[in-house]
């Protein structure tokens, strides 16, 4: 588990997983993928340091590649993804139990009510994501001092 908390605790890689997350959900045609160059061009890094995260990604499972002739072509892999909101339910179980037992006294349930709650979980689990990531990170990257 750590090392995925150690991929993903970096900046840079957040925002690769960032572009391939919104190729993903905005050009359906393209099956996620996007080459290396639209990355670069996306975030404006220089090429050999977008490859080096592409790397750290695609060794971690995060992304998988598709090489045609001299291109590369990366989508996202939710797989370890999965596994790290697998291991964050647990930490919100109180909150998602109790939501659980305000739903099931409700009576009958409408949509827009389940939503909602959908809504606010998925709100609590993306802070204790993001919380965790934070500290993550203040762990691995030592202060920088002036």
């Amino acid at each position: 588990m750590a090392d995925i908390f150690d991929v993903v605790a970096d900046a840079t890689r957040r925002d690769i997983l960032a572009v391939l997350l919104e190729r993903e959900t905005t050009a359906p045609e393209s099956n996620g993928e996007i080459s290396v160059s639209e990355i670069v061009a996306s975030l404006g890094l220089s090429q050999p340091t977008v490859s080096k995260h592409l790397k750290v990604l695609r060794e971690s499972g995060l992304v998988s590649v598709r090489e045609e002739g001299q291109h590369r072509y990366y989508r996202l892999d939710r797989g370890p993804l999965e596994t790290l909101e697998d291991w964050l339910i647990p930490f919100m179980s109180s909150d998602a139990a109790a939501d659980a037992a305000t739903l099931a006294g409700a009576g009958a349930i409408d949509s827009e009510d389940l939503r909602a709650e959908q809504l606010a979980f998925a709100s609590r689990l993306g802070k204790a994501f993001a919380e965790t990531a934070h500290q993550v990170s203040a762990v691995v990257s030592p202060n920088k001092r002036k």
